[in-house]
């Protein structure tokens, strides 16, 4: 009775179009007030101790990462380099397009960031080349979406913090899964411009494919310095968010020059501005956490489903068709921070890998993006290319297909997010 009351304001308050996080906030204080005892001082307490976490300071420094690159001409040069390695293949720009939304993936932590920086030089580029419309918006906004699969990862932090799950292992953990994800993308791309026959490049010298590298060399070092120094002990995620942010800095300003210091107040209040709306989400979602623990809702909704007898395989479907059905009316983030706290416990007496159970969070999040009525990825691609929802949503069932198939490949296949992390010994 009392989770129907908590998700039944919920409802009706995102219902009358409000903001996740105000409703999160008010269905809060609307139930403790009406229907609890607590007093103010416990919720106003809880609002500070919520995010006084250390790995929540990685959100900012990762998203002032991504918009120092976004701006900074890194994009331009991965693009570069990728359609020299790879774009004499059938659709040989929209191969390179998957390869380079990876690498910028791997520097970024964020998919909308990748689909702008790498879509707005490539579609116009694949449209001159004689590639429809249709083709090269499905590539960007799927590929796009690895964005939050392969490391550094927003939404893998959001996931920590919701959890207290190691943002290391995390972030190893989606390495192999995004590599994954990003050859099937790759083959559904090959596939459809073999089947098409859409154009292709002339193949690169290995003169022209070294000429590429060295120009891309100083972003794609971002990766090395990220990852090696978590991996080394050298310092902890968040330190190599804020290593990665003065990175970005001095790359995109000094080495490239592809950004001014003039530019530099616009980025920095950007970036600002992404990072209070985030952590404004992640604020109200924690007092809704602690709404749901202090109630005992995630323990009474998980010795239900053990008592019903449900296993790990029914579990598991049952959490991805709720995580699906969620993209449809929440991004990302609100979805991780309201729903972990509830399914987590579930898993956790099941059995279930908590960084294995994070990444089966993560692909889900990455299909949400893809799809109406509220995929970031859509809008963000749809203002790109100048389509409308309804066109692009039919131009990307292809790969949204595929991205299907590989969530039921990381579902119930732990090890191909596990191996890694447990050979570096992030796991026992």
């Amino acid at each position: 009775m009392t989770a129907a009351i908590i998700f039944g304001l919920l409802l009706a308050l995102m219902l009358t179009g409000m903001p996740i996080s105000i409703s999160l906030g008010l269905t809060v204080l609307t139930f403790l007030f009406v229907f609890t005892d607590v007093p103010i001082e416990a919720v106003a307490m809880k609002l500070f101790t919520g995010i006084e976490k250390f790995e929540i300071m990685a959100i900012p420094f990762f998203i002032l990462a991504g918009n120092f690159l976004t701006h900074g001409g890194v994009a331009r040069r991965m693009i570069r380099f990728a359609s020299a390695m790879v774009g004499h293949f059938h659709g040989g720009l929209g191969l390179g397009g998957v390869l380079a939304c990876a690498l910028f993936a791997a520097v970024s932590g964020s998919s909308p960031a990748t689909v702008v920086a790498i879509g707005s030089i490539l579609l116009p580029a694949m449209v001159k080349a004689g590639f429809p419309n249709r083709f090269g918006a499905g590539v960007i906004t799927t590929s796009g979406a690895l964005g939050i699969l392969i490391p550094p990862s927003i939404v893998m932090v959001m996931y920590s913090v919701s959890t207290n799950t190691s943002v290391g292992a995390l972030f190893m953990a989606g390495v192999i899964p995004g590599l994954v994800l990003a050859f099937l993308l790759g083959l559904t791309t090959w596939y459809r411009a073999r089947k098409f026959n859409y154009p292709r490049q002339p193949k690169a010298s290995w003169g022209e494919r070294w000429a590429a590298f060295r120009e891309s060399a100083w972003g794609l070092l971002l990766i090395i310095v990220v990852m090696g120094g978590i991996y080394s002990g050298i310092f902890t995620p968040t330190e190599a968010a804020a290593m990665s942010a003065v990175y970005a800095f001095v790359i995109a300003v000094f080495v490239y020059k592809d950004l001014s210091l003039k530019d530099l107040p616009q980025v920095l209040l950007g970036s600002a501005n992404m990072s209070a709306m985030l952590l404004y989400i992640i604020t109200n979602a924690v007092l809704f956490s602690f709404l749901m623990t202090s109630e005992h809702i995630p323990q009474d909704m998980a010795d239900w489903m053990l008592g019903q007898g449900l296993g790990i395989i029914g579990f598991l479907l049952i959490a991805n068709v709720l995580l699906l059905l969620a993209g449809n009316f929440m991004e990302p983030s609100s979805i991780v921070l309201i729903l972990a706290p509830i399914l987590f416990p579930i898993a956790m007496k099941l059995g279930i890998d908590p960084v294995h159970f994070g990444i089966i969070m993560v692909v889900n999040m990455e299909v949400g993006m893809c799809h109406p009525p509220v995929g970031l990825n859509l809008y963000v691609a749809s203002g790109i290319a100048r389509m409308g929802i309804t066109e692009l949503t039919i131009a990307v069932w292809p790969w949204l297909l595929t991205m299907l198939v590989f969530l039921m490949l990381v579902t119930y296949w732990p090890g191909l997010s596990l191996w890694l992390p447990r050979t570096l010994g992030m796991l026992s």
